[in-house]
């Protein structure tokens, strides 16, 4: 399976991302992840990335583009994968079928995760991480057992340095702007599938599992 999450920030992406990756064994590219590993080690794609990503612009298609299909000629992602946060935009989307069709393959589903702005700035407020094992929680919705700390790993839990309210209303806004066109052209090329996420995580893992029920006969 080649799958796309889309979504804007706050739909649960990363978590119905993981669920995926542990039941089917598939590998989940992250594109904030790659954005933060390359801003971390200071890398020259990551100081580029850098300036656009801290203000919560998205990152222009050429830079993204080039670190996404670097990582899709990995051996690990040979059987499928799960794409986070790329494509965002229509050219971005082209690029990777274009890389696909080079190499015989395609997209098998994307799925758009749905939900409100006001659920997606709640939800994104009181969200923490754990900068160890990169599990997520929230401090309203999915607490972690003790306060602070991770259940997994038992990491001090942090707050994404991106997650305060005016870059998240900043973040929506691009959304809708630039990647509410790309749902348009997948739906056009019959691969969109919504999913309603205004829900409990365990209710929206089974529309998912449901949404791709017809993919899944090679991976029960």
């Amino acid at each position: 399976m080649r799958i796309i999450l889309l979504g804007p920030p706050g739909a649960g992406k990363g978590t119905q991302a993981r669920r995926l990756s542990e039941r089917y064994g598939l590998v989940v590219i992250a594109t904030g992840d790659i954005f933060r590993a390359q801003i971390a080690a200071e890398t020259a794609l990551g100081m580029r990335a850098k300036e656009y990503y801290e203000r919560g612009e998205y990152v222009p298609d050429d830079l993204t583009t080039a670190m996404v299909l670097e990582r899709l000629q990995q051996p690990d992602v040979r059987e499928g994968f799960i794409l986070d946060g790329y494509p965002r935009t229509v050219p971005q989307a082209q690029a990777l079928e274009g890389f696909l069709a080079e190499s015989g393959h395609s997209l098998s589903a994307v799925l758009n995760f749905k939900i409100s702005d006001a659920v997606a700035v709640k939800r994104l407020m009181g969200r923490r991480v754990c900068p160890n094992c990169g599990r997520s929680y929230n401090i309203e919705f999915k607490p972690p057992r003790v306060e602070g700390t991770c259940d997994v790993c038992g990491h001090e839990l942090t707050s994404r340095s991106d997650d305060d309210e005016e870059t998240i209303v900043r973040r929506l806004e691009v959304y809708h702007r630039e990647t509410k066109p790309l749902v348009l052209y997948f739906w056009e090329r019959g691969l969109l599938r919504d999913i309603e996420s205004e829900a409990p995580e365990e209710v929206v893992a089974d529309r998912t599992i449901e949404a791709i029920a017809d993919l899944l006969d090679t991976y029960e």
